[in-house]
């Protein structure tokens, strides 16, 4: 059996448009010789499609869609497997299900329902569906296949130490008989998930003894990067045919001779990050109906990570650079903002803030007299630039693109309605730390864009005379570490401090700013998850609480 792995950017709600993609790529599927096409996980509504899934009518066109896609795809003589959500016909419980169908000659063949349905991290699926009691196997030729949907073969107890659910739908399938595994999944990235797959399914494949096929979803949706990654394996883990990451891809996968196509995917986790953010700003963007950004440019590490991103995600015609220097900015930060664009090649516009500030405080001077200059002034100017951004944004109908790390998100050392305005927080996922190495890795890719002066400067955001980032933060290298403990590896502040062997009360004063930041966290713009834990969808915590651990 020749099996095609159809590795697709879905776009979510658009029905007719999947169908489409799903169509062109089967056409192509069967040009080379396949006899079977596989696509991910809800691939005609894209994933994930959330809260409308509440819309009767959504269901209505699903089933419709997916009707004419098997009769458009008949004449093709091809077999289609791909994921779709059908109503539930009694009228106890959960109305639809998550389903995978196999097309075959105009009709739906088959149809297997999704039995584990992911409840944690950014996931949500008991919210929506109903969950399979029973599976059954394909039979595609002489072949047994057990056909399974995303979670339904993450559940391995040879692989897991502790699992999340009873039933395992592949040790089921497989003692019914099946040949092959057939997993359809819609995996979102996050560092080290790719080879984290590689070894559950190739331990899957080993165990069962019966050749893995692994077709995943590529693209950003929201906050969402899928990478893609798909691959095909052998019955002893061997990967024998291998989609590339973070890009739509076709490749054909022979179970009957083992061999398959090979084409190359990012091994560097560092590099693959960077390709996760292009991706997902990209997506993010022009999904939304945008094909313009506009940033603002300080001079720092930060802000030139996300022109560099910007302009591989979208072009450098498409990108505007804007510095807004103001009453504590030093000429250098002028100086690597121009330079940073020039080699760029984007468009940079100088607009200083020195009159609108000047102006602010004067018209406040009643209402401050007798209090000292501190945070408000500071903010002041914050506000001042996301005002200026977002004019911009409003005048040439241009995304702003903010530029905050997770580090500074994390513990509140951001303005709210000031560096925090704009659609798109695309390093927000991005710890201080690995923003400099993403930075050599953009400087790899597009020819030294970045000053070296940029890596080498003190973190600021002058806001004061010589303000540096460590007069409020501890060092960053110090810092993030803490932050991975306490919000991605859930450790306590007593556990961390032995861990790294770092003051008590220095982690607990960072793990308080954590804490008392969710606020803000909360009316930020969405980000790009690339952590095992980012802020948002994945991290629900309430604003109005006072459990300190």
């Amino acid at each position: 059996m020749r099996i095609a792995l159809g590795q697709i950017n879905t776009t979510v709600g658009d029905l007719s448009g999947n169908a489409a993609l799903m169509l062109r790529t089967a056409r192509r599927a069967a040009e080379a010789g396949a006899d079977l096409v596989v696509f991910p996980e809800l691939s005609l509504l894209g994933y994930p499609p959330q809260d409308l899934l509440d819309r009767p009518a959504l269901i209505e066109q699903a089933q419709a869609e997916i009707q004419k896609l098997a009769t458009d795809a008949a004449p093709l003589r091809i077999s289609v497997v791909c994921g779709t959500v059908e109503p539930v016909e009694t009228p106890e419980g959960k109305r639809i299900w998550n389903t995978a169908v196999v097309l075959q000659r105009g009709q739906i063949h088959f149809r297997q329902r999704k039995m584990l349905l992911p409840n944690y991290d950014v996931f949500d699926e008991q919210r929506y569906f109903r969950s399979a009691d029973r599976q059954d196997l394909l039979h595609l030729g002489a072949s047994p296949v057990a056909l399974t949907i995303c979670e339904d073969a993450w559940n391995d107890k040879h692989f897991w130490e502790k699992r999340l659910y009873e039933r395992d739908p592949v040790d089921e399938l497989a003692k019914l008989g099946a040949r092959v595994l057939i997993s359809i999944n819609a995996s979102p990235y996050h560092m080290g998930k790719r080879s984290q797959r590689r070894q559950i399914f190739a331990n899957t494949a080993r165990h069962h003894g019966i050749p893995v096929v692994y077709v995943n979803q590529v693209g950003g949706n929201d906050q969402l990067v899928f990478d893609g990654s798909s691959f095909a394996m052998d019955a002893t883990g061997r990967v024998i045919a291998q989609a590339a990451s973070f890009a739509e891809d076709l490749v054909i996968a022979d179970l009957n001779t083992c061999r398959g196509d090979l084409h190359g995917t990012n091994a560097d986790e560092c590099d693959a990050v960077y390709e996760a953010l292009v991706l997902g700003t990209r997506d993010y963007i022009r999904k939304c109906g945008f094909s313009k950004a506009v940033i603002g440019l300080s001079g720092g590490i930060d802000s030139s990570l996300v022109a560099c991103i910007a302009v591989e995600a979208l072009g450098r015609e498409n990108v505007t650079g804007i510095g807004m220097p103001g009453p504590y900015s030093s000429e250098h930060s002028v100086t690597d903002a121009r330079d940073m664009a020039g080699n760029l090649g984007i468009h940079f516009e100088l607009v200083s803030i020195d009159e609108g500030y000047q102006a602010a405080v004067d018209s406040l001077k009643g209402v401050f007299a007798g209090t000292k200059q501190g945070v408000a002034e500071e903010n002041i100017q914050s506000r001042l630039r996301g005002l200026t951004l977002m004019a911009f944004s409003n005048k040439f109908n241009a995304l702003v693109l903010t530029t905050g790390n997770k580090s500074e998100i994390a513990v509140g050392y951001c303005t709210l309605y000031g560096d925090m305005c704009g659609g798109l927080a695309v390093i927000s996922d991005v710890p201080k730390t690995l923003v400099y190495s993403l930075c050599r890795v953009a400087n790899k890719r597009l020819k030294n864009p970045i000053p070296e002066p940029v890596f080498t400067k003190p973190p600021s955001a002058e806001l004061r005379p010589d303000q540096k980032d460590s007069d409020s933060l501890p060092e960053y290298d110090v810092l993030d570490p803490i932050l991975k403990a306490y919000v991605e590896d859930f450790l306590s502040p007593v556990r961390i401090a032995d861990l790294l062997n770092f003051p008590l009360a220095l982690v607990r004063e960072v793990t308080g700013k954590v804490d008392r930041n969710e606020y803000k966290r909360q009316q930020a713009a969405p980000g790009i998850k690339v952590t095992s834990k980012a802020f948002g969808m994945g991290r629900r915590y309430p604003i109005a609480q006072r459990y300190r651990e």
